[in-house]
């Protein structure tokens, strides 16, 4: 039944809102969540019918419960309802025909890749021929390749008369789904709008289900009570009441109480509805029941009448809510289930259906050979759509029917060890090198497994060690291409290692190989190894000079490209350069995005990089937009998530401690457990915990190489600990580790962290060298604004006891100036408590700002920060720093005596 809309104004003007916005050149995204039947569906379809309305064109793709089965099934469900302009705009991009049934590997085109670079771009083209409303349903069951393509279009809709929709179930989204991190990454873009639908109150529910038919106030109450604020639970007890069914107990057993109402022949039809999904073609749903043409039609009229299935598209039929097909499945005997399940395959197969579904039909009917040959194709053309995630599902399951079919050679046309090599391509590709890793070390160890192996666990810093492996597969002397492949894994793996001086040659040898034989992936590779020679040697200019030339090649190996990205976006950074590492890391973070790459190693680095630019300019709000949510459940979330601890350390937000608790799990994985547990002691010197911190950098010591840049931050982090507890044990090791990380051509960062921890020996054995600070502001005078702050703070202390008072104030008021600006409470804190230990007074320090003078009034009448912050409109964090500011500049420890103070000065 089609219901008036109810209770849901306010959430449909948040999306007019949207909607108009994007009418007006505005793109926006907005994303509606809510239980299942709490009536998404409705006010989306309310939204559609306002669009055509005003001029839009209005496309509805549907996610089916097949998850990773299918890429881009919501998309190419859409695209069959373009029309007019925009079917004419679809006819002319033959790349997105391929999506749709019968065209997808049709054409002269069939055999070659399909990147999602191309695909999106053909999306963006697509929707900008015409003011546009795509609304995508039930995102909970998409595949990885449709959640990317959201984030794509949320993130590049530009100018682009586009709204895009997308709903989804909040009571499907336990800890780990995988689309928990893409909403959490959304809803930080200012042009997502989030909508939250939650149970209708007993008012609104009560009218709902009085406009739904004539019936008595008891049986309104009644309906109310059991339908607690779900309108299709409602509507469905409604259902229930008129056909003369008892009210059951639970919504399965309601919505199956309706289907006992049906004939046998209705029952039948309905059965195998449920088995082909939320959605089926006419034909094929005709066929599989086995009824005659006219006995089919009269259950559909039947089926259709009582409301359980509504007609969707030219030629098919659609369930009135996922939740009954659901039911209706659910209740199927295993038998029957099995049964439909084959026929549906048998059908598929006789019409060359998508092989994704045809591999779902094939299992679950325990046809196991069809499952193997359909799962391999629908790898293969998921592969060719540039879904990285979806290949991997299918590749794998086929890997798992290996040895339970007779000839899985032929069925899959390809042999076990290509297979294995294709999966794990296909897990490294969705950011999943574990698992890569894992696929390979079940093969035998050939030259190309090897050199897979070693590559993959060169990026996942697993405790295996990637040098004998990688030096197995040349030493097996294979040919061609791999062997330049091979030479420049070696190479790479040797990088970090007392045996450096091997690694120009042989990447000299793999780049030689590699162009005699036309290996353009091993030769930009070899090219990258020799630039990062060129920077350890002191040659920047060269290193820079030899990825700019190779930066925007294609070498036909996507990970390979944005490897060079990242290393030439790093180099930039160190130099100094910011924004152009800003705009070099953009241009990477892009292609990753387009091409599905988005979590790959060098995808989920250059978001790391890009972030740290943001973090070193002092941009810290863009920077936690950039990051990620503190629950994680894998590898490359971890990543992301410890990321935003520097925000966070930095400004002293309690969100620390559970963000902490969330990577601990992650603490095996190398840069997790750098990036979070340096991070960690951070916050525990912060907190007075010097001993905690000093137990995290040591155990971060423990497991990096003697030569990773990595050692020189954390070894002026567990310098600043061993000065806090007063101890000297333990000191020369950790500058020593610093100075060894500490190569020739240093970045600029290295320079200033190297000099930090220089400076923290001093502090160790009991010397603040003023010298020793003020070259550490110079190093980290770039541009990495929080870190000249602090070195700052410990330069202004070193000029106390050196006797430069005048000096030390100058710095101090710089420093305060600048983590007021940022929001470093813990730094404004400690500024707060020098400047009480220096007694610099008001009269020193200057008149305080406009900003602190209204604090200051405030605070004075006795008010909370909580409430000052209501008073001036700012956040109640703010206004802590505020206060931290105005405590130091007037040398007083509370609250109180600034009051005091401020009265006897005239300064409120």
């Amino acid at each position: 039944m089609q219901s008036t809309l109810v209770g849901r104004l306010a959430e449909l003007d948040r999306l007019l809102a949207v909607l108009r916005s994007a009418g007006e050149g505005l793109p926006g995204v907005a994303l509606v969540g809510g239980d299942a039947g709490i009536g998404k569906t409705r006010l989306v379809t309310e939204l559609a019918e306002r669009a055509r309305a005003d001029g839009f064109a209005v496309l509805v793709g549907q996610c089916a419960e097949l998850g990773d089965a299918l890429p881009y099934l919501p998309l190419a469900d859409a695209l069959r309802g373009a029309e007019g302009e925009l079917r004419a705009a679809l006819e002319a991009r033959p790349l997105l025909g391929r999506l749709l049934p019968g065209v997808a590997d049709a054409g002269p085109e069939s055999d070659s890749a399909l990147t999602q670079q191309q695909l999106f771009g053909s999306v963006l083209g697509f929707l900008a021929t015409q003011p546009v409303l795509l609304i995508l349903e039930d995102l909970h069951w998409a595949d990885q390749s449709t959640r990317d393509l959201v984030v794509f279009l949320s993130r590049m809709l530009q100018t682009e008369r586009v709204c895009l929709v997308g709903t989804y179930r909040t009571d499907d989204l336990h800890r780990r789904h995988p689309l928990r991190r893409v909403l959490a990454e959304l809803k930080r873009l200012p042009s997502v709008t989030s909508v939250e639908l939650n149970p209708l109150d007993r008012h609104e529910m009560a009218d709902y289900v009085a406009l739904l038919g004539g019936i008595d106030a008891r049986m309104i109450g009644e309906v109310v009570d059991r339908a607690e604020g779900n309108p299709f639970y409602a509507e469905e007890l409604l259902e229930a009441a008129s056909e003369g069914c008892s009210m059951p107990d639970g919504l399965a057993s309601l919505l199956l109480s309706r289907v006992e109402q049906l004939s046998d022949p209705a029952q039948r039809v309905l059965r195998g509805a449920a088995v082909a999904g939320r959605r089926v073609d006419h034909d094929l749903l005709r066929d599989a029941s086995g009824l005659d043409d006219l006995a089919f039609e009269e259950a559909m009229r039947e089926i259709v009448s009582r409301g359980l299935i509504r007609l969707s598209g030219e030629y098919g039929y659609a369930f009135r809510h996922a939740l009954l097909q659901e039911a209706v499945y659910t209740d199927l005997l295993p038998g029957e289930r099995t049964r439909l399940h084959a026929e549906f395959a048998r059908l598929l197969t006789a019409r060359e259906g998508a092989a994704a579904e045809l591999a779902h039909h094939y299992l679950a009917g325990h046809d196991l050979a069809g499952a193997m040959a359909a799962s391999v194709e629908a790898g293969r053309r998921a592969e060719r759509l540039g879904a990285p995630a979806e290949a991997h599902r299918h590749f794998e399951q086929a890997l798992g029917l290996w040895d339970r079919v007779a000839d899985p050679e032929s069925l899959a046309g390809t042999d076990y060890i290509r297979l294995a090599l294709r999966t794990a391509a296909a897990a490294a590709d969705m950011g999943d090198n574990h698992r890569a890793v894992a696929h390979l070390r079940a093969l035998p160890p050939s030259a190309e497994v090897c050199e897979r192996l070693a590559y993959y666990l060169y990026d996942t810093g697993d405790e295996t060690d990637p040098i004998p492996i990688a030096e197995a597969a040349v030493a097996a002397e294979p040919e061609g291409k791999l062997l330049a492949r091979a030479l420049a894994t070696f190479a790479r793996t040797l990088f970090w290692t007392d045996r450096h001086e091997e690694v120009e040659p042989l990447a000299e040898r793999a780049l030689k190989v590699a162009r005699e034989v036309g290996a353009r992936d091993a030769e930009k590779s070899a090219l990258i190894i020799l630039a990062s020679c060129a920077e350890f040697s002191g040659d920047r200019e060269r290193a820079e000079e030899l990825l700019s030339r190779i930066v925007d090649q294609e070498s036909g190996n996507l990970a390979i490209d944005l490897r060079a990205v990242f290393h030439y976006a790093r180099m930039q950074a160190e130099r100094g350069a910011l924004a152009e590492a800003a705009a070099t890391a953009d241009s990477g973070i892009q292609l990753a995005a387009e091409t599905g790459l988005s979590w790959s190693t060098y995808g989920t680095d250059l978001r790391f990089h890009r972030f740290m630019i943001h973090y070193i300019a002092g941009e810290w709000e863009q920077a936690r937009a950039a990051g990620f949510g503190k629950r994680v459940g894998t590898i490359p979330e971890a990543t992301l998530s410890s990321f935003v601890l520097f925000v966070e350390v930095a400004m002293g937000l309690p969100e620390v401690e559970e963000r902490l608790a969330w990577l601990r799990p992650f603490w095996t994985d190398l840069l997790v457990a750098y990036m979070s547990r340096g991070l960690a002691a951070e916050h525990a010197l912060w907190r007075g915990e010097a001993e905690t911190a000093l137990e995290h950098v040591t155990a971060v010591l423990d497991v990096l190489e003697r030569t990773d840049p990595g050692n020189l931050r954390i070894a002026a982090v567990g310098l600043w600990a061993l000065a806090e507890l007063g101890r000297t044990d333990g000191a020369d090791e950790m500058l020593a580790r610093a100075r060894a990380a500490a190569r020739a051509g240093l970045g600029r960062e290295g320079q200033g962290w190297l000099l930090r921890a220089e400076a923290e020996w001093h502090r160790v054995h009991g010397r603040l060298e003023v010298e020793a600070w003020r070259a550490v502001v110079e190093a980290f005078d770039y541009g990495f604004v929080y870190e000249v702050a602090r070195s700052r703070w410990r330069l202004a202390e070193a000029l106390l006891t050196a006797g430069d008072r005048a000096g030390a104030l100058a710095e101090w008021e710089r420093a305060v100036e600048t983590a007021a600006s940022l929001g470093a409470v813990p730094l404004s804190e400690a500024l707060a408590e020098l400047g009480r230990r220096a007694r610099f007074t008001s009269a020193e320090t200057g008149l305080l700002t406009s900003r602190e003078q209204e604090v200051l009034a405030l605070v004075a009448e006795g008010l909370a920060n909580r409430e000052i912050g209501e008073r001036l409109f700012i956040a109640q964090k703010t206004v802590s720093v505020h206060v931290s500011n105005i405590l130091g500049k007037l040398g007083v420890s509370s609250r109180t005596q600034a009051a005091a103070v401020a009265r006897k000065e005239g300064l409120i």
